[in-house]
């Protein structure tokens, strides 16, 4: 209830921005006109959003595979995989994703003569830079597991990959689901960037149209609702399944 409270007042102050405004008369017939393509501006924005989602699905899941793989060496007694988990966590995190994306788009085809599409490389890009923030998350919600449980699991005579699979990680998960749900919106944020080199989601999309119909503002407002509500309703989803991870804990599940 919150969150749609916040959403409201949002909503109420374009609102009240756009009923006064001074001087500017604000044009939202910009969305009604129909395009070249034979659909209203609203159809074309809204026909970004597939992309949008399904780019951001797709980085997050790789980027989670990637942090797990990579948090695993950061939690050894052997200095060296400490040291490769470091590297990698540093310095993909201290790459801006506007230029790891312009790299992996422009450089890759020199450098290793790997051709990507946008799409693609937006993926490569989102998820390399946050599966260093991934990584994080995941040693420090393994690391949170009181040490009797891993005691526990090592009596049992369980592996150690048995050990994280049936014991460490089921409890982490449900620590780390927070500041994961949080990756997932900060990685659909990001995903805006990608629109610089011409994929079709949202922003890309907007950029198109602002360039043929000439109201930025009411078309980038329209843009910020778009985010608005897509983040709300991923906030609500993550936020289920805390309450859901919870209760089952409650239960002894």
């Amino acid at each position: 209830m919150a969150r749609l409270s916040r959403c409201l007042a949002v909503l109420s102050l374009l609102l009240a921005l756009t009923s006064c405004g001074g001087n500017y008369n604000w044009g939202w017939y910009v969305v009604l006109p129909t395009t070249e393509r034979g659909l209203t501006n609203i159809e074309f924005l809204l026909g970004g959003l597939w992309a949008t989602i399904s780019l951001s699905l797709v980085a997050i899941a790789i980027s989670v595979v990637i942090g797990l793989l990579i948090a695993l060496p950061g939690l050894s007694s052997r200095p060296a995989l400490r040291a490769l988990n470091r590297v990698y966590v540093e310095f993909f995190r201290a790459i801006p994703i506007l230029v790891m994306l312009l790299w992996v788009y422009y450089g890759l085809p020199i450098v290793l003569g790997i051709n990507l599409d946008a799409f693609a490389a937006g993926v490569v890009a989102l998820a390399l830079c946050d599966s260093a923030f991934e990584a994080e998350i995941f040693r420090g919600g393994i690391q949170s597991i009181a040490r009797g449980q891993t005691e526990a699991a090592d009596s049992l005579g369980l592996s150690y990959w048995d050990k994280m699979r049936y014991v460490v990680l089921p409890q982490a998960i449900r620590r780390i689901l927070p500041p994961l749900g949080n990756q997932f919106v900060y990685v659909l944020k990001m995903s805006s960037l990608v629109s610089v080199i011409g994929t079709y989601e949202l922003t890309k999309r907007a950029n198109e149209l602002v360039t043929s119909q000439y109201r930025p503002l009411e078309i980038y407002t329209f843009l910020v609702l778009e985010y608005l509500v897509l983040i709300l309703i991923v906030s609500q989803a993550v936020r289920w399944m805390e309450r859901r991870m919870q209760a089952d804990e409650r239960m002894g599940r």
